[in-house]
């Protein structure tokens, strides 16, 4: 596996040559080549005009015929019409309220390219049901995602080729994603090879993973020794403080709702995860121990730092980790949680629990924890697959070709990603202080305003 430098001259030239190598490829000017060894997040939109489309809802069923309106998006402004290639990107498991502004439109503009992006099925305005019940959420799955992505795919290229009054001509695509968009993008190229000339597979979680102990060791490396230390500091006496007096700790945070205490402390080991998953680990790490080196409280010193920053400036939610919450079936702008963890507790899991020794996080954060929140949550026999979909996909072993996977080297996601190169799937990982999740497309830290 090559480390990349993180300066954007360096990526940006890795970025454009690997695009000029496959759509090369595509268009027939270059015999193929074997490489070896190779966050929704924005606010700041390039287009927010929401287009829809009529979506098959059950594509298994050869006699369920019902649909649903699928919003999409697209953005023309640098598309060299009509030869062009299009770029799909991928919106995952938020509401997608438009094309971001990133290194994407960079690249557009470099190869004249159309872009367009799918929202993802049940998620934002894109639900097929009134309500989220259990029973209705059965046709919510990364192979449900995967078809409605081709069927769009060529349904926009049929549109695209009448608006250009031509026949059966065909542009060349190439699918971009982030995380588990980064994981359907690969999975896109495995089982529609002939749909997309490539894929970029950015922290892309391709590999199911049950009790997901790696994340947290992760967040410790991250970290460093003195930081490190003071979670682990933090975390103890967090939990004596819970022992004694439960409604006063939560109150610090802000988080007296969270009855269950797992939700609570799930919370709060998610905040400290934020800040290097996102590129901003001294936003923690100097406020932290700053504190522990002066003597201060350090449960204060956190709970700071949650209040301002992950709640604050970041926008995290505590209703997020409530499952009384999670257990509301309207639709609403919050029901991405549960839409979400719905696919976590039948397809992947992740369940981001305490290694056995030398954990951050506490050791109550543990299976039990995550699959009694699935039977709380949408009852009786819901719990993960992880073998099916790992044997469905392949995991890290995905037998695709040309995609491009790439991980930044202090994100905790990139454990459930390929970061060793195989034959025609070259994996980068991009190594600097603050490289977190999807640093080659948000930048570093992440979602600059000029991606350039």
């Amino acid at each position: 596996m090559e480390a990349l430098s993180v300066k954007p001259p360096s990526w940006s030239t890795v970025m454009l040559f690997v695009l000029s190598m496959l759509l090369s490829i595509s268009n027939g000017l270059m015999p193929p080549v074997t490489m070896l060894n190779k966050l929704s997040g924005s606010t700041n939109y390039l287009t927010t005009n929401q287009l829809w489309f009529n979506q098959t809802l059950d594509h298994f069923s050869p006699y369920d015929h019902r649909w649903f309106e699928q919003r999409y998006y697209e953005l023309l402004d640098h598309f060299r019409s009509p030869d062009g290639p299009i770029f799909l990107r991928i919106c995952g498991e938020y509401t997608c309220d438009g094309i971001p502004n990133d290194y994407l439109a960079v690249l557009a503009k470099k190869f004249g390219a159309a872009v367009v992006s799918l929202e993802h099925r049940y998620y934002g305005k894109s639900s097929p049901f009134e309500s989220l019940s259990t029973e209705n959420l059965k046709y919510l799955s990364s192979k449900q995602a995967l078809f409605d992505l081709a069927i769009f795919r060529q349904r926009y290229q049929e549109s695209l080729n009448l608006k250009l009054k031509r026949g059966d001509a065909e542009n060349t695509w190439f699918v971009f994603g982030i995380s588990y968009p980064g994981a359907l993008s690969a999975w896109f190229r495995l089982k529609f090879p002939h749909l997309t000339c490539g894929s970029l597979a950015s922290s892309a979680v391709v590999q199911a993973i049950y009790n997901f102990t790696e994340f947290d060791q992760q967040i410790g490396v991250s970290a460093g020794p003195e930081c490190k230390a003071a979670l682990q500091e933090t975390t103890q006496l967090v939990e004596q403080r819970l022992a004694s007096n439960a409604k006063a700790v939560k109150t610090m945070f802000d988080a007296a709702e969270l009855e269950i205490e797992g939700d609570f402390l799930y919370f709060l080991a998610d905040a400290a995860v934020t800040a290097f998953q996102y590129g901003n680990p001294d936003k923690l790490c100097t406020p932290l121990v700053e504190a522990k080196n002066a003597g201060e409280d350090l449960v204060d010193a956190y709970a700071k730092f949650v209040k301002e920053y992950y709640l604050g400036s970041f926008g995290a939610s505590v209703q997020t980790y409530n499952q009384k919450r999670l257990k509301n079936t309207a639709v609403t702008d919050q029901s991405a949680d549960r839409l979400w963890w719905f696919q976590v507790c039948t397809e992947v899991a992740f369940f981001q629990v305490a290694p056995a020794n030398d954990s951050v996080r506490s050791s109550k954060v543990d299976t039990r924890y995550h699959l009694d929140l699935c039977k709380n949550v949408f009852g009786e026999g819901i719990y993960p697959d992880v073998d099916s979909t790992n044997i469905y996909y392949g995991g890290t072993k995905i037998a695709g070709s040309k995609i491009v996977f790439t991980n930044g080297s202090q994100d905790p996601w990139r454990h459930a990603s390929k970061q060793t190169s195989s034959p025609d799937m070259p994996s980068y990982l991009i190594t600097c202080h603050n490289c977190g999740h999807g640093t080659d497309l948000r930048g570093c830290p992440q979602s600059p305003l000029t991606p350039e």
